[in-house]
């Protein structure tokens, strides 16, 4: 039950951007991505719903953040979406508006921006049935 989204996300790094690397355009990847450079542009997971985007201390992205699971260490200039996890460590900066399912934030975080809570429509889509509905009195 805890815990148990965790293991839908992708551990394994596919592609990494070293730290003296500056990347100018948008980024699209599937499976895991670990940024110690600088992205200029938006960054965005093929829509799998596993992958995962690790930004590291030293790193830095100049667009929107697209990526089901979203580690952050570094600083991020724009917005990010997340459907189903962020985390934000005690050296993340974000400018700009975190929209999130699940959120871990530690002491010492930055977010300047708002955080705006997105649940998963499809988790928790209500089904109305006529049989079931109750009357209000009057």
């Amino acid at each position: 039950m805890w815990g148990s989204n965790r293991n839908r996300r992708t551990t394994r790094i596919d592609t990494l951007i070293g730290q003296n690397t500056v990347l100018l355009g948008d980024t699209q990847f599937t499976g895991g991505l670990h940024v110690d450079g600088t992205i200029r542009g938006n960054v965005v997971a093929e829509n799998d719903g596993r992958s995962m985007l690790s930004l590291s201390e030293q790193g830095t992205i100049e667009g929107e953040v697209n990526v089901p699971y979203v580690v952050i260490n570094g600083v991020v200039l724009g917005d990010v979406h997340s459907g189903e996890h962020v985390e934000l460590s005690s050296t993340a900066k974000v400018t700009g508006n975190v929209y999130y399912n699940l959120i871990e934030m530690l002491v010492g975080a930055e977010v300047n921006g708002k955080l705006v809570h997105s649940a998963q429509i499809e988790d928790h889509a209500i089904e109305l049935n006529p049989s079931n509905a109750f009357e209000v009195p009057d």
